[in-house]
């Protein structure tokens, strides 16, 4: 009987040699990708966590790095606050005179500054060559921060309910009519990429508290916000070219005319980003009401203006809350 032919794949050495060389050689680069730097992908983040990705370079290698981006405290803050306090076994005190620790107020203060300068200070023709930026006085001893019916600390308030109602990012772009002494722009400024944060504001004493003192003292300058002197609600320095995602005025509409407030808005209105952006104003819109309601709704309407309702935000730090209203455009 004829033996059955045996049935097989044939490789030469020649392609042997070839296929043995090209997984050494993908091994190779395998092994060094693995082993020439650790991990560089950004920790987990809760999903409540506003949060972006930069590229930063150290030491000559580009790292992922997560920006934390959240806007208000949570409960796991407060209780840790809450805590640190108990550990440290603290009360609050009397502020009196005490070993290092001399309070006084701010008349007081700013008594001590002219008479005595600072501790160490340059005398005679010395004493202008090496402040850079000047600063008066009434403005170092922040004077300024008592120009409100609260609390200095409530700016952070309307920030943290604007931001996240708004639901802003760094990129958006914020207007806001009536920004004073930065008490709430400082906020959005150091939250939003520069040039995003706009005002416009009246009163000369705030804008040099604005551009002399808060800014340079908070390490603003860099975010190069563009805040304009002007009144009668005259937007054409802010150029057309920028459509917001907020515009707000906080207790500033109360001291103007119906009728000057009708004209900003007519004028805004264009510059708000369709259905996205959001206008929102504090205290209350008698400017409105005070039309009746129907002649309210229908006058918004033919602006192109919808109202959406008024909200409550409570403060952080003491026994107050903020009432606002919101408005968006329905017209593209």
């Amino acid at each position: 009987m004829a033996s059955s032919s045996q049935k097989g794949i044939v490789i030469t050495i020649p392609v042997l040699v070839l296929s043995v060389s090209a997984a050494a050689i993908f091994l190779f680069f395998l092994l060094s990708s693995l082993s020439s730097s650790p991990c560089t992908c950004p920790p987990s983040i809760p999903d409540s966590t506003f949060t972006t990705t930069a590229a930063v370079v150290t030491g000559g290698t580009v790292v992922a790095e997560v920006v934390d981006r959240r806007i208000s405290v949570s409960r796991d803050d407060i209780e840790w606050v809450k805590d640190q306090i108990r550990a440290n076994g603290l009360h609050m005190q009397d502020n009196v005179l005490r070993k290092g620790i001399n309070p006084r107020t701010r008349a007081q203060q700013l008594e001590d500054l002219n008479n005595f300068k600072g501790i160490s200070h340059y005398e005679g023709s010395e004493a202008n060559n090496h402040t850079a930026l000047p600063c008066p006085g009434e403005l170092l001893v922040e004077e300024h921060h008592s120009n409100y019916g609260e609390p200095w600390a409530g700016g952070r308030d309307v920030f943290e309910f604007l931001a996240e109602s708004s639901r802003l990012t760094a990129n958006s772009h914020v207007l806001e009519i009536g920004c004073g002494t930065l008490r709430v722009g400082l906020h959005f400024i150091r939250y939003l990429k520069p040039e995003h944060f706009h005002c416009l504001e009246r009163d000369e004493l705030s804008l040099m508290a604005a551009f002399r003192y808060e800014l340079p003292s908070q390490g603003l300058l860099h975010k190069r916000p563009l805040i304009v002197r002007g009144e009668d609600m005259d937007f054409a320095k802010f150029g057309s070219d920028v459509m917001y995602d907020l515009i707000y005025a906080s207790a500033v509409f109360l001291h103007m005319p119906d009728k000057l407030v009708w004209v900003g808005l007519e004028r805004l209105v264009s510059r708000l980003k369709p259905y996205d952006g959001s206008i929102f104003v504090s205290h209350n819109i008698k400017f409105c009401l005070r039309l009746g309601g129907d002649e309210c709704t229908k006058r918004l309407g033919s602006l192109g203006i919808e109202y959406l309702g008024k909200h409550t935000h409570d403060s952080l730090l003491f026994n107050h809350y903020e009432i606002w209203f919101e408005f968006r455009r329905s017209k593209a």
